[in-house]
């Protein structure tokens, strides 16, 4: 399977190519000007293999949520490939991606190894996070059993259940350090630096493809979460 995977919800601006099983990928943590760089890292990534954009299967986005800008020019480019290569879209939830990525780190963390979900915060801005709650799932990958918004006093507030290694992943974590301080008996390591990428979510896209998940292009839609997008914040905003 070829499948084109893109991502600008956050800082990290990435594109990745998956061809059988073999992904290449581009990126690079942008505060801005995210719709300048996702278009020259694809056309680089099909270059490479040697592809037109009309020889692959499907395209993957993030569909959020992250930075309204961000998860808007995601959609949009990713959109516009696949009606103009005649493609289906395959949305992937920016935490589902995180997660994912997340509980791949745990793998090779002695402290960690064996995490069986993952609490994943991405900085929301406006004094709240977008929180993720991710578990394995044999058929799609990763199973994203929680999606919100919330302020960090509130995320993850319902009990945990006992017995369960968990990691947390996500800069909620560095933007407000209360959160892990609170969830810090229910986490075996928090990797704050971690961020969604295109990687995971050609990954999750090939399988949520073979899942029947994909969309026609006219139909792939942003998850922002949030109903007031502008920023009231005097922070900067990724774009």
């Amino acid at each position: 399977m070829k499948l084109l995977a893109l991502d600008t919800a956050t800082e990290n601006c990435s594109a990745a190519l998956w061809i059988d099983g073999d992904v290449t990928s581009r990126g690079a943590l942008l505060g801005r000007g995210h719709a300048e760089h996702i278009l020259p890292m694809i056309d680089e990534l099909l270059a490479e293999a040697g592809l037109a954009l009309g020889r692959l299967d499907a395209i993957a986005f993030g569909r959020g949520p992250g930075a309204f800008t961000g998860v808007r020019i995601a959609v949009s480019i990713a959109q516009g490939l696949a009606f103009g290569a005649g493609l289906p879209a395959v949305p992937i939830s920016d935490l589902a991606a995180l997660g994912a990525r997340a509980l791949e780190r745990a793998l090779a963390e002695p402290g960690a190894a064996g995490a069986a979900e993952a609490l994943v915060a991405l900085d929301a801005r406006m004094g709240e996070v977008y929180q993720g709650r991710v578990r394995p799932d044999a058929q799609l990958g990763v199973a994203l059993l929680e999606e919100g918004l919330a302020p960090p006093a509130a995320a993850f507030a319902a009990p945990l259940a006992q017995g369960i290694v968990r990691v947390g992943a996500g800069h909620g974590f560095s933007a407000y350090p209360a959160l892990g301080a609170r969830l810090a008996g229910s986490l075996a390591a928090v990797w704050p630096e971690l961020l969604p990428r295109a990687e995971e979510i050609a990954a999750l896209g090939v399988l949520a493809f073979k899942a029947g998940l994909a969309v026609a292009a006219e139909a792939a839609a942003p998850v922002y979460l949030r109903d007031q997008v502008a920023s009231q914040s005097g922070r900067p905003r990724a774009q």
